[in-house]
């Protein structure tokens, strides 16, 4: 009996770490990628300092120049580099807005859905349950209209895309919806800066500075964004205004 209480706090503890060691894992390769210096490689300087050499590789092999950027977009995704619109200009500028947007649409889904499944193995809902009453009535009101707030989280652009991708692991959401929304939801974005991507080069030759910061505020793209979130509330809206006169 004494022997099996002493084992509890071995076998508690070897089950937390097997249970952090994803997050660990990924929290090492993002300690790694700074200390090796890979913020360097993915800036505007770098691509304008390597744009030929890049042209000339996507030329000549352009199969796998595609694979490896998205392979490298999820990468960068999985282990949350908080740089992801600098590698969306990358691809606009190496395969063009149709092509570009393409691959960092797949790359960023399936970075993503790497880090949701590593923090939901990590932590699960244990957050919530300890949250208390007023976070379970949030986790049952996002059950019922999941879609609907995946999809409208992922449409505001106020929110850094590496936060958004963890959030939604400490509530019990659908796989299947996360990723859904995500590869919709993140659409808008990945083609407006594969679209910047894509003409940065005239940008670089004329002297210019590259301005990204409230490119995703601009009318011209927001107002369509707040457009598709309002489609995405219709169904939340309704349920209410359904369920209103039952209630009264």
């Amino acid at each position: 009996m004494t022997e099996s209480l002493n084992a509890a706090p071995g076998i508690e503890k070897k089950s937390a770490i097997k249970r952090f060691a994803p997050l660990l894992v990924i929290g090492a390769a993002l300690a790694a990628f700074f200390a090796l210096g890979g913020p360097e490689y993915v800036s505007l300087e770098a691509l304008k300092e390597n744009r030929e050499s890049l042209t000339a590789l996507v030329q000549n092999n352009l199969a796998l120049a595609l694979i490896g950027f998205i392979a490298l977009y999820a990468t960068l995704t999985a282990i949350s580099f908080p740089g992801a619109s600098l590698l969306s200009i990358f691809g606009g500028f190496l395969f063009g807005t149709l092509v570009g947007g393409s691959a960092i649409t797949i790359g960023a889904t399936l970075g993503a859905t790497v880090i949701f499944l590593a923090a939901r193995y990590a932590i699960g809902d244990a957050l919530t349950k300890k949250a208390g009453p007023y976070m379970q009535k949030f986790e049952a009101g996002l059950k019922e209209n999941e879609i609907s707030y995946l999809f409208i989280l992922r449409l505001i652009p106020a929110f850094p895309f590496f936060i958004i991708n963890i959030v939604p692991a400490l509530f019990d959401v659908k796989l299947r919806n996360y990723v859904l929304t995500t590869f919709f939801g993140i659409i808008p974005g990945c083609f407006v800066y594969a679209s910047v991507g894509a003409g940065i080069g005239a940008i670089f030759d004329s002297g210019e500075d590259v301005k990204l910061s409230g490119l995703m505020t601009e009318p011209k793209i927001l107002l369509p964004i707040i457009g598709l979130m309002t489609l995405a509330a219709l169904p939340i809206i309704y349920k209410k205004f359904k369920g209103s006169p039952a209630e009264a």
